[in-house]
């Protein structure tokens, strides 16, 4: 084997000084199953690349090695690295994604399982389009508050897809609100099927279950890239579920294959939440009893004084794979326990220590504030503001810019201010039945009435809003007018304000219209406590607004 511009089968590598220790043996192993505990910062990424080029040197075909990674930018990062590395161009190397390289062999046998080779790929937005459509055929009521969105059944699939769950228990779990419409549900979802198969289209995660169907189901594809891939190598194990796991130990072979090495840290497995199954590394040498277990330990990214910290609260872990990351940099600070009795404690903490630290000459865009959970956002983002600190938020929008937020403001906007037309129409939109034209209707019959001064729940009961709307939203309003009725009378009470308009029904609506819905009614109830600081609405949406 030969590389481009070198004239010789050897790559000329220094693998003993260029690796330490537990990095060359992983890199210059022999055949077999292997599983290698990295540790954060240990250097896996330059492991795995120097792997690849020993297994080159060694002699194996680049069309022999299939790399798989758990992002686009991490596969084409490792196949740079080689590229770099060996001279060898990353397209003569199998390397990607599982949806990358499932789609990459699907290409070549979408007939096996009823595709032709032209078939496109739904992205996220085209796949709730296509599951609106399904809805339509089936004449859905999904105006109904507790139906959930296209773009909720969509999360719903894909979380049952990758982990075999059977609906009706994954509702229970998970969805319970969602229960009553199981049938309905599932209606939906053959009809999906149908209609991907009738438009030549797959969603992400068909890629997975078309190509594992593939494998299973023909013994001819199934040996011949069990004979063409002579190495396989998977990284970040632990993000794998269970569908994954499954195509690679298939691909590897009987008894998870001669060369299979899955690369990953249980102690960093954060995606259940995504179908990620923790046993797919926890267990792995359990499933293969001739597995060789390999170690990343030395840690390039911490101080001494972190990894102490890090490897004590490892310990405790009832079941994991033992390591105890040693550091390379030199001493550092100490990390610091910081006892606060309130959020809003912690945040005045963080506020005053990034105005001291800038003092001392750090810049403030070398400064990060991380938190547990996006509920956790207000308190530290109205201090900043308040302390005058700009700040940037990477992974989302700022706290007031999201969707379910501007709703709840706009009912509390819409009590304190009867002709805020933008906060009545986008209050009036959430009503089930009421569209544009509807609430075009009812804002044109109720502004010259609120325009004369009258409260608004006064110029509901004049008026005969009835008339106005269409059957189906007729049955909602009254629960409507009652709760704009109710937050009204507690405008000297913020906090209770906000809690009738969740129980009024849009802690059902966010349930029902967003993904993320738990998250976001922690965003709710965080802003319902923070509002109890306030005495009256006028001074919560005052700050509010000011902030936001």
């Amino acid at each position: 084997f030969v590389l481009p511009g070198r004239g010789t089968s050897s790559l000329e590598i220094d693998y003993e000084t260029d690796l330490n220790e537990q990095q060359l043996a992983v890199a210059t192993c022999g055949a077999g199953s292997k599983i290698v505990i990295a540790g954060a910062g240990s250097g896996k990424t330059r492991t795995l690349t120097y792997r690849v080029a020993y297994l080159l040197e060694q002699g194996i075909a680049p069309r022999g090695i299939l790399l798989v990674t758990f992002t686009n930018k991490a596969a084409r990062e490792m196949l740079g690295r080689v590229e770099h590395l060996t001279g060898l161009s990353r397209h003569r190397l199998w390397g990607g994604t599982f949806h990358s390289v499932c789609a990459r062999m699907l290409r070549r046998h979408a007939g096996l399982v009823g595709y032709t080779d032209s078939f496109s790929i739904l992205d996220e937005r085209d796949q709730r389009d296509l599951l609106k459509l399904c809805i339509t055929d089936l004449d859905v009521p999904v105006k109904q508050r507790r139906f959930p969105s296209a773009k909720v059944l969509a999360g719903i699939y894909s979380l049952q897809a990758n982990t075999r769950q059977p609906l009706e228990e994954l509702l229970s779990d998970r969805y319970i609100q969602f229960i009553e419409w199981l049938e309905t549900i599932e209606e939906i979802a053959d009809r999906y099927a149908l209609r991907k198969q009738a438009a030549n289209a797959m969603d992400y995660d068909d890629l997975l279950q078309r190509w594992l169907e593939a494998l299973k189901d023909n013994r001819e594809i199934r040996d011949r890239y069990q004979k063409q891939f002579d190495h396989i190598l998977v990284d970040e194990y632990q993000d794998t579920n269970i569908v994954q796991a499954e195509i690679v130990e298939i691909m590897a072979g009987e008894n998870m294959g001669v060369n299979l090495m899955v690369v990953g840290d249980d102690s960093q497995s954060i995606y259940a939440f995504r179908g990620a199954n923790y046993d797919n590394i926890l267990k792995f040498p359990k499933r293969n009893k001739t597995t060789e277990v390999f170690r990343l330990e030395t840690n390039y990214r911490s101080t001494p004084q972190i990894l102490r910290l890090t490897n004590a609260s490892i310990e405790h872990n009832k079941e994991q794979h033992k390591k105890v990351l040693r550091a390379e940099r030199s001493d550092g600070m100490l990390p610091a326990l910081v006892p606060c009795s309130c959020p809003e404690q912690e945040a005045e903490f963080v506020a005053e220590r990034i105005l001291q630290l800038r003092d001392e000459g750090v810049a403030l865009s070398d400064m990060a504030v991380l938190y547990r959970a996006h509920s956790h956002r207000l308190s530290v983002e109205t201090t900043l503001l308040r302390y005058d600190i700009p700040y940037e938020v990477r992974g989302g929008l700022r706290f007031f810019q999201q969707a379910h937020i501007k709703d709840l403001v706009a009912h509390l906007r819409l009590v304190e201010n009867p002709r805020d037309e933008m906060a009545f129409r986008r209050v009036l939109l959430l009503q089930p039945g009421i569209g544009n034209v509807t609430a075009n209707r009812i804002w044109s019959a109720i502004a010259p009435q609120v325009s004369e001064g009258d409260a608004l729940v006064g110029a509901f009961e004049k008026m005969d809003i009835a008339g106005l709307l269409p059957s189906k939203a007729r049955s909602c309003w009254p629960d409507f007018v009652k709760t704009i009725r109710e937050t009204h009378a507690s405008q000297e009470d913020p906090e209770t304000a906000i809690n009738i308009v969740l129980e009024s029904g849009y802690m059902e609506y966010v349930l029902s219209k967003f993904d993320n819905s738990e998250s976001r009614i922690e965003d709710l109830q965080q802003l319902a406590i923070f509002a109890g600081q306030y005495d009256s609405l006028n001074k919560l949406l005052e700050e509010l607004l000011l902030l936001g």
